[in-house]
């Protein structure tokens, strides 16, 4: 068994999917639009998709569960930086003086994902 789409609840999926769709370089799908109920932004396979559903409650607690990231093209500072201009903010900074550590972030719906080093960092 593997995931097919990891599902995030959203107040405006489309709004929400355009952000991640930004982020991380992936495609909305071309059959979505603005006010649908269900947006998805498509991964390259295997990785699965993120499927954004709305939701007439808004978020009011930390995420059970969130995604951590791990730039392929940038550090992990870079990425941060290139993050808060698409409308992220950052939640907690837990990197070290000496260079470990990561960022927790929010995207616009205040919904919380980490960014890590980036593979050359850790090498």
């Amino acid at each position: 068994m593997i995931p097919r789409h990891i599902t995030i609840d959203a107040a405006d999926p489309y709004q929400l999917a355009v952000f991640w769709s930004t982020a991380t370089g992936w495609p909305v799908s071309a059959v979505d639009q603005p006010g649908d109920e269900e947006v998805l932004v498509e991964a390259p396979a295997p990785i699965p998709g993120l499927l954004f559903i709305a939701v007439p409650e808004g978020k009011s607690v930390k995420n059970r569960v969130h995604l951590d990231w791990v730039p392929e093209e940038r550090t992990r500072d870079e990425e941060v930086a290139r993050l808060l201009t698409l409308g992220a903010t950052i939640h907690e900074d837990h990197r070290t003086p000496d260079g470990p550590g990561w960022v927790t972030m929010h995207d616009p719906e205040g919904n919380e994902f980490c960014v890590e080093r980036s593979a050359a960092e850790r090498a």
